[in-house]
């Protein structure tokens, strides 16, 4: 694909996001490819914790591409949405009881949150 020929991307981060990456895969996963209006709804309406992230990110990627007077935002939809692996909370390693006195290392993970829309070519 050349990009001089190819429509602009938008795109917009949230990183350091206090979620695993995971359990955000699962939401980032629902909504590639829908158009925009459609994604914003089964965001708005998911239970999930990570769509609260996500709708925050769409709509920042939309405020984005919006700034384009030659971008019609009716006809945005999404062309990628990830979740990758961020740093532990505070770069290390927490500690809970383990039995027989032991202590056991679990850790918080941070994820980085991206949202890239496009407009649709007719």
């Amino acid at each position: 694909m050349s990009t001089s020929t190819a429509t602009p991307e938008f795109r917009a981060k949230h990183r350091f996001a206090r979620l695993t990456a995971r359990k955000a895969r699962l939401v980032a996963d629902s909504i590639r490819g829908m158009d925009v209006n459609q994604a914003m709804e089964i965001l708005e309406f998911s239970p999930r914790r990570a769509s609260a992230f996500y709708l925050k990110v769409l709509k920042s990627a939309v405020a984005n591409a919006s700034q384009d007077e030659n971008i019609n935002v009716n006809r945005l939809y999404v062309c990628d949405s990830r979740a990758d692996d961020g740093p532990l909370l505070n770069g290390r390693l927490r500690w809970r009881p383990g039995p027989q006195g032991r202590a056991m290392p679990f850790r918080k993970r941070m994820s980085h949150l991206t949202i890239t829309v496009r407009e649709r070519e007719e």
